[in-house]
């Protein structure tokens, strides 16, 4: 108590912490998809071929395929080490006896490439069938579960462990919206997924909660009219339908109709968990200024960088990681990668937003383990 009301005090007399400073984790337990997972689906081997798992994917940092979907690494990586901590291992890589059983001392990855918050059975039920696995939401919380004996020999160790981590919930839930999106439903019809993906990661975020988990970083979506996927899955040539910096209007407002549906249950999570940190990772806004001012970045615009074909170097069916389909000579220049997913260069700025502001609600420099609550909600 002594200890805490030191540290209050020196918190009130200083007018800005470094995210690692204040305040400190000493370990990260994550959940997610594609943007997250750093080798839960290869060491699956429930899809050796996904394009992912050959060069050059992995050519800027790990100079070889690494499970990630990018060129290097990822936005946990850079949180990561942001906050001082390790790159987290992928859960299912210890699980299989790959890696060391002491990989879990700085926290584990439970994120899934394709993953989705929803069921493949609630898909299924609404006529898309391009649901890529069916590592739910749901699963990766299981993993979790099934992981706390080993993590926690006793109760005071367990609370120490837990009270002392971030926990990253996403992002998840962008691929309960690309698949139905990328078989041309309806945007009126995704619309209507969204309180089921919201209210399946509230739930988890309570279960997580009432497991003893005390500090949670939300992402919401990127600017889904800026990804080249969509741009070329939806291109046309009404010029209308794109903004000044050419990305489409239309995605990029149901982007923010979803972040912000999440941030309004965000807000209420914190009310029935005050002495938690729920905080909302605005990834959209964090993004948004790298596709419309890319040359102030370093970046050329909106092509990917590995892929063949069209007007942003982007072919479905001959994706990154196929043969015949090379990398741009210089990824750092590219904000987009294979036209799904960015490059390390695009991460590296969204996740230094994300924990040195001011792309996160409260923001961790703010954060001291005090929960505030905001009323208001950013799109």
């Amino acid at each position: 108590m002594r200890l805490l009301s030191l540290f209050l005090l020196i918190a009130a007399s200083a007018p800005l912490f470094t995210a690692a400073a204040c305040p400190s984790y000493s370990s990260i337990f994550s959940f997610g998809d594609s943007l997250t997972d750093t080798g839960n689906l290869f060491y699956s081997s429930s899809d050796p071929s996904n394009h992912c798992f050959f060069p050059p994917y992995g050519q800027t940092y790990f100079h070889q395929p690494s499970g990630r979907c990018s060129d290097g690494r990822l936005i946990i990586d850079f949180i990561a080490e942001l906050l001082g901590i390790p790159m987290v291992k992928p859960y299912l890589g210890i699980k299989n006896g790959v890696l060391e059983d002491n990989a879990a001392k700085d926290g584990v990855n439970f994120a899934v490439i394709g993953a989705t918050a929803l069921n493949v059975s609630y898909f299924e039920g609404r006529d898309v069938h391009n649901v890529a696995t069916n590592y739910s939401l749901t699963v990766q919380l299981n993993w979790f579960k099934e992981l706390l004996p080993t993590l926690c020999k006793s109760s005071e160790r367990c609370h120490d462990i837990l009270t002392n981590s971030l926990f990253l919930v996403g992002e998840i839930g962008g691929n309960d919206l690309n698949f139905p999106l990328f078989v041309r439903k309806s945007i009126e019809e995704v619309k209507t997924y969204v309180p089921d993906v919201i209210n399946v990661i509230a739930s988890s975020i309570n279960e997580l909660i009432n497991l003893g988990a005390r500090t949670l970083l939300v992402p919401g979506n990127f600017p889904l009219g800026c990804n080249t996927i969509y741009l070329t899955k939806y291109e046309t040539k009404d010029s209308n339908q794109y903004d000044s910096f050419g990305c489409l209007k239309w995605l990029n407002e149901f982007a923010k109709f979803y972040n912000q549906k999440l941030q309004y249950e965000i807000h209420r999570l914190r009310k029935i968990h005050p002495h938690t940190n729920i905080i909302y990772g605005d990834y959209y806004n964090a993004a948004l200024p790298l596709y419309r001012y890319p040359s102030k970045f370093g970046f050329l615009g909106l092509k990917a960088c590995c892929g063949m074909g069209g007007s942003y170097n982007f072919n479905g069916l001959k994706p990154c990681g196929k043969p015949g389909v090379v990398a741009c000579d210089d990824p750092s220049q590219y904000i987009g990668w294979d036209g799904i997913h960015l490059t390390e260069a695009a991460y590296k700025l969204i996740a230094d937003g994300i924990i040195n502001g001011p792309y996160s609600f409260p923001q961790f420099s703010n954060l001291c383990f005090m929960n505030v609550s905001y009323g208001n909600l950013n799109s």
